[in-house]
């Protein structure tokens, strides 16, 4: 009987163990796949912001020379013109940015895609 216990309570031990070992892998994941996205995110953000200044100060700087350049005769045609162009780019600029924020990587995908292996393989041993 005392063997029993003892071979019992060993085997609760390796379970317990195992079990710790998995949730901490499964934690270590999660981390990592959390600051890759916090890194990837903060990426886009920089790239995202010099993007937009530069293309912005080139469209201003393009802008300015048409409008320079036809100033004697149909600068108000011109200035109209471009605040239409400017304005669909804008609309079209917006719809782009929903597209991509509706198409977002599901956030912890490859934790999940772990954990699901993990419980298939616990309810074939049962």
């Amino acid at each position: 009987m005392a063997e029993s216990t003892l071979g019992l309570m060993a085997s609760l031990k390796r379970l317990v163990h195992t079990l710790l070992a998995i949730g901490q892998t499964r934690l270590e994941l999660l981390s990592n796949e959390w600051e890759e996205e916090r890194f990837r995110i903060s990426k886009m953000f920089i790239f995202g912001g010099f993007t937009l200044f530069f293309f912005g100060l080139s469209v201003l700087l393009a802008t300015v020379f048409v409008v320079v350049l036809f100033w004697d005769t149909h600068r108000l045609l011109v200035i109209g013109g471009f605040t239409m162009l400017f304005f669909g780019a804008g609309f079209w600029a917006l719809n782009a940015f929903r597209t991509l924020s509706r198409e977002k990587p599901k956030l912890f995908s490859a934790s999940l895609a772990e954990l699901s292996k993990d419980r298939d393989q616990l309810v074939s041993r049962s």
